[in-house]
């Protein structure tokens, strides 16, 4: 892939991230009321995986040949989406769409924290330390209760999105590392595979099959997570080997901003004034980050 072409299909998975990422968290809001959480993501995975198999050997892409390619995949499996997904998902069962995305945007931060350790950490600037800190301290405003309908399982909610988002940056920093010889789109099948197989054994040991309802609601929502949420992924899988951890990492400041437009357009939910101090406060944050770790591509 030449220069231009390699600029091409960056700018072309960024905004595949970008605004399809950001509408996933309100089709998770929708489909976790009708369907539980485990089985509900579990279910999207193991079909998601299995059509990015074959459209991976369509495209003659391997399996992985090693054990040790296996092993990563079944790390970066669990980590990015049994637990960065499936504890999203379980988190929006009483966090509104909007503030999970604005949760999710402190990925950015745990990216750029995560990447000074080890002997291939990169040193962060005085600025992107002053990012850090304005960001982690938005999170933490956005965590206040604003309303007397204030609930600790709207807390315990938030708690498990802020969790996912350091499992996922912890599985993004461990693949990053690896160099894995698997081809990406076959990767992130697999990935998607094992994580999927493993929230459905979770869902079933704490008997979800009972609590799952056939519904043209939660159909639908999982219908569109499984044909744009494994696209987003797939140039989630690709990204992560072809630029840093900081320009990936701009992704969690576009997509609580699509969040919130279609949260308070299709399911009219609002954010308080704490709340509002709290995304700006957020974004500013990662964005400082952002911005004073550098924009240099990976060869």
């Amino acid at each position: 892939m030449n220069n231009v072409s390699r600029r091409y299909t960056i700018v072309l998975a960024f905004l595949t991230l970008y605004l399809v990422w950001g509408s996933t968290y309100l089709a998770i809001r929708v489909g976790v009321h009708d369907l539980p959480p485990a089985l509900f993501a579990g279910v999207r995975f193991v079909i998601s995986g299995l059509l990015l198999y074959a459209i991976a050997c369509r495209f003659g892409q391997t399996l992985p040949r090693t054990f040790r390619e296996w092993w990563l995949m079944a790390v970066m499996g669990i980590l990015l989406l049994a637990g960065g997904n499936g504890l999203v998902v379980a988190g929006e069962q009483w966090v509104p769409s909007n503030q999970a995305a604005l949760l999710v945007a402190t990925t950015a931060l745990w990216l750029a924290v995560l990447g000074t350790l080890g002997a291939k950490g990169e040193a962060l600037s005085r600025y992107t330390h002053v990012g850090l800190g304005v960001g982690f301290a938005g999170a933490a405003l956005l965590l206040l209760p604003h309303d007397l309908s204030f609930s600790f399982s709207h807390l315990g909610g938030q708690l498990l999105i802020l969790l996912a988002a350091l499992l996922w940056s912890i599985g993004s920093i461990y693949g990053k590392r690896q160099s894995p010889t698997t081809p990406p789109l076959m990767s992130a099948a697999m990935q998607m595979l094992i994580g999927g197989l493993f929230l459905c054994v979770i869902g079933w040991l704490l008997g979800e099959p009972a609590a799952w309802v056939w519904t043209w609601r939660g159909m639908g929502a999982l219908s569109y997570l499984i044909a744009f949420g494994s696209l987003g992924f797939a140039a989630y899988i690709w990204l992560l080997h072809t630029v840093t951890p900081a320009q990936l990492g701009t992704y969690a400041y576009i997509n609580p901003a699509v969040a919130v437009l279609l949260g308070g357009w299709l399911l009219d939910e609002t954010l308080s004034g704490t709340q509002l101090s709290g995304m700006a406060i957020i974004l500013l944050g990662v964005l400082t980050v952002s911005l004073s770790t550098g924009w240099k591509q990976r060869g």
